[in-house]
Formats: structure tokens, C-alpha cells, sequence
């Protein structure tokens, strides 16, 4: 078979798969040998505004974990992965000095400096006279097929959903290469220690033991969709809070690109027409085309996103105060609902959906904090974190992006009542306050002298006396 180039350079990033990798299968299809690269990129080490490293070792280890098990499905297929860390850019340069190559193939990414990323490393090819491929494979609809130019992209959610559900088709996947012997086989001795991070595993009492790699993405689907027939009941058990399987939990591997949108949407066609069709199946599906979304807003909106006043422009005079963020990271507000779910994410480096929501709230709404110190802790702690889907839903929450509502508000009692009534969810997560009976659990600064007298074990004062007045929510 005819190959259009000699030698072509793999460059892998958040797309750390080999089934559905459309720049991993355009460059063996087209160069007789290629150099399969992967980059972990110097600036998760580096501080955020916070003062703290943008990416925590629970993340890190995750994401090591992944490129681990592409590494490994990658030398079954007779190849090499070749891993360095730095910067992307230098990195890139140096291969290119050092070897000739005819092209290049990589991901496009959602992030704005990502895309900065894409266009040096473009100019550099260019002035090498490489051919330079960039693919955007990222979302469940490809940016070519929705119904906008990305500059008209509509500013709510339901105008996106409803005409992509007419009109754009999700285009085939793209499927597993059966050899990767052609790719270069260098000397490369790149171990664990190279991260400079600390083996950290995931707390016991996480709601799942999240391991990195495609392997274990298509291991968890695979419980989730087919042994366990989880899928039809999504709907109904999404917005839970306690063990493994109140929702699909994939976002952490699609984060890292281990498993792509397009396949978990076949999965699902799948599954409608040899299992069940419903409003869970459906479901699931709408979850992703959020997801594109977001991705899609990021696109259309660049930096915008980032700045305090978010795509609407509206300046808030939120405080930025790191005494009481603290409070709020640590999970020492105060308020039961809020506190179990931050040491759920301190711990295990993932927070349920229904979690999110109401932390996120809180820390603008409740406390008044710049809702970016929110969203840039989550970058940090999140095994999960995709750029695109946690600026999003921050400014969101924050009312500073894409809400049709004005002013959305999360009452916490109330949401606790809903979707915590017997306080088991606190109960697991604040051990401490084990002892107290049902609801209770959520409103101690509320009880009477009188009824916490009954209690024997021992409440730590933050929770008689919490950092907002919890009296102002009505439930």
C-alpha cells in the first residue's frame, strides 16, 4: 500500500486511546513509520492563583495511569509510546531536529492555551515544511456538522440540543489499529519518578476505585451497560450521591480521552436496540451533547470564559477571600451537606453531579467568593476535569454563562432534604456526627439546647455555629 509520507510524529494528548483516535489512524494509514509521543505537559506542575499546583497528585497518578495503559496496549500491538514531560513546543522542536520527519498528527483540544499549544507548534511545522494534521475529536458531534459556524453558536443550551438532534449526524467511528510495529523504536527509560509526585491511590470510601486507561474505561461501560444493565435506570438514579453505580461515572476517563463520546453513543444505540429503549438511554445521550456544549462555548468565547465577569460581561463584586475558601476546600463550613461533599472530593478526587452543584453555589452564592477560586480548586482536585466542563458549569452556577435563569440559587437544606433526607450521605463522609438521628444531621446549628443535650458523642463547634446562618433556608 502507497504511503503518502516516510515518517510521521503520533503526538497523543487527551486522546489516550487507540479505538476511535482518528489522528492516531490518519497517520499510520499515511506514513510508512511514525513516532507514537506522548506529553505530560509542565504546566500541571506549575501554581495556580490560588498558590497551589494546578493538578493534585490523585489527578496526576490518574492521568499517569492512563498513559501507562496506552503504553502497554500500544507494545501488545508490537509499538512504542515514547513519554517525555515538559514543554510541548520545545519537545516537539528538538524530535523534529533530531530526526526527519515528513508530518505530524495530533488532537485539537478544547482549552485556549491548548489551542495557542496548536498554532506555535503549527508555525513550527510549517517552517520545518511538515505537513501538520490537527483533528478535532474531542465531542459527540463533529465542529464541521453542527448547524452554526462556531461564532453563532447559540447562547442557550436547548437551541444546541434541539437542532443537533434534527440535523447532525454522529459521524463512524474510527477503529483500533491491528499493528503498530511500523512505529520508531527509540531508547526511552521514562519511569514514575520522572513526575516527581507521590504515588497516591484513591480513598477507600470513594464510590468507585477510578483507575486510569482505556482498558479500564471500556471495564467500567461494560459493568455499567451490559452485566449489570445499569443504562435503564440513569434517569432515575442519576442525581444520587452513595456508591458505585447512581450514574455512569465515565467523565474521568473522557476527560483523558481514554474512551471517546462517539463510542459510549454507540454503546448506547446498542444497547436501545438489543436491551431497552427509554428515557435513560436518552438520557445519557443528552449528558454528552451538554458536554459538547460546553466544549463548543469554550471554542466560540476564548479567554472570556476565564475572567471574573464570564461571556455576559456582568461584573459581581464577589470577595477574594482565602481564609474563607479554606473553610469551604476543607470541608470546615459548617454546613453537613456541603462539608461531606468537599471531603468526598478531597479524598477520592471526584464529587457526584447533584455534589457539585450545590458546593459551587454555595461558595458564590452563600459565601460571596470569585467563583473562579471554585473552579480553579476543582482544576486542581478533579480526576475528572475537562476544561471546557468545569469553566462552563462554574460560570454557569455563577450566573456569569450560559443560564437563561437569572440568579439561580441552590438552597441547601432544601437540597439535602431532596436528595439526602436521612442524612446518610453526611453520616458517611463526617463520621463524627454519625450519632445524630436522620435529617437532624444536616441542621444541628438549628436544634434546640434542649434536643442536642439527647446527644452523647461529641459535635465539633464549627457545626453549632457554621460560617453562614443556615436559618435563612427554608425547607
Amino acid at each position: 500500500m502507497y504511503k503518502k509520507h516516510r515518517k510521521s510524529l503520533i503526538w497523543f494528548r487527551r486522546n489516550l486511546r487507540l479505538e476511535d483516535n482518528q489522528a492516531l489512524w490518519e497517520g499510520i494509514q499515511n506514513s510508512g513509520s511514525y513516532l507514537l509521543l506522548y506529553i505530560f505537559d509542565e504546566k500541571d506542575w506549575e501554581d495556580n492563583p490560588l498558590g497551589m499546583r494546578r493538578s493534585s497528585d490523585l489527578k496526576l497518578n490518574f492521568i499517569w495511569q492512563s498513559v501507562l495503559d496506552l503504553k502497554q496496549n500500544i507494545e501488545r500491538k508490537g509499538g512504542q509510546l515514547v513519554i517525555r514531560k515538559g514543554n510541548a513546543i520545545k519537545i516537539i522542536e528538538e524530535f523534529l531536529s533530531e530526526s526527519k520527519f515528513d508530518a505530524l498528527y495530533a488532537p485539537k483540544e478544547a482549552g485556549t492555551e491548548e489551542a495557542q499549544v496548536e498554532k506555535s507548534i503549527e508555525e513550527l511545522c510549517i517552517r520545518s515544511k511538515l505537513e501538520v494534521n490537527f483533528y478535532a475529536q474531542t465531542t459527540l458531534f463533529h465542529e464541521d456538522d453542527i448547524p452554526w459556524p462556531i461564532n453563532k453558536l447559540p447562547n442557550i443550551f436547548t437551541q444546541f440540543r434541539k437542532e443537533n438532534e434534527k440535523q447532525t449526524e454522529v459521524r463512524e467511528l474510527f477503529a483500533t489499529p491491528d499493528d503498530l510495529s511500523a512505529s520508531v523504536k527509540l531508547i526511552d527509560d521514562f519511569q514514575y519518578a520522572n513526575l516527581g509526585i507521590i504515588e497516591t491511590e484513591i480513598d477507600e470510601k470513594s464510590v468507585l476505585n477510578f483507575e486510569g486507561g482505556e482498558s479500564k474505561a471500556w471495564e467500567r461501560l461494560n459493568y455499567y451497560f451490559w452485566e449489570s444493565s445499569l443504562l435503564k435506570e440513569y434517569k432515575n438514579t442519576r442525581n444520587g450521591l452513595l456508591g458505585p453505580d447512581y450514574s455512569s461515572k465515565f467523565s474521568p476517563w473522557l476527560a483523558q480521552g481514554c474512551i471517546s463520546p462517539k463510542s459510549i453513543y454507540y454503546q448506547v444505540k446498542k444497547y436501545e436496540k438489543e436491551r431497552k429503549k427509554n428515557q435513560s438511554t436518552y438520557w445519557l445521550i443528552f449528558e454528552l451533547i451538554w458536554r459538547d456544549y460546553f466544549h463548543f462555548v469554550l471554542k466560540k468565547y476564548g479567554t472570556k470564559l476565564f475572567q471574573k465577569e464570564g461571556i455576559k460581561g456582568e461584573g459581581v463584586n464577589w470577595k477574594w477571600d482565602l481564609q474563607v475558601f479554606e473553610k469551604w476546600k476543607n470541608g470546615e463550613t459548617g454546613v453537613p451537606f456541603i462539608d461531606a461533599n468537599m471531603n468526598e472530593l478531597n479524598a477520592s478526587g471526584f464529587m457526584s453531579n447533584r455534589g457539585r452543584q450545590n458546593v459551587a453555589s454555595f461558595l458564590v452564592k452563600d459565601l460571596g467568593l470569585d467563583w473562579r477560586m471554585g473552579a480553579w480548586y476543582f482544576e486542581h482536585q478533579l480526576i475528572d476535569h475537562d476544561v471546557a466542563s468545569n469553566w462552563g458549569n462554574w460560570a454557569y452556577v455563577a450566573g456569569v454563562g450560559n443560564d437563561p435563569r437569572d440568579n439561580r440559587y441552590f438552597n441547601i437544606l432544601s437540597q439535602a432534604k431532596k436528595y439526602d433526607s436521612k442524612g446518610e450521605y453526611v453520616r458517611y463522609w463526617i463520621p463524627e456526627l454519625q450519632e445524630i438521628e436522620g435529617f437532624n444531621i444536616h441542621k444541628i446549628s438549628l436544634m434546640k439546647a434542649s434536643e442536642l443535650k439527647n446527644i452523647d458523642n461529641f459535635i465539633p463547634e464549627v457545626y453549632l455555629k457554621p460560617t453562614v446562618d443556615m436559618g435563612k433556608w427554608e425547607y
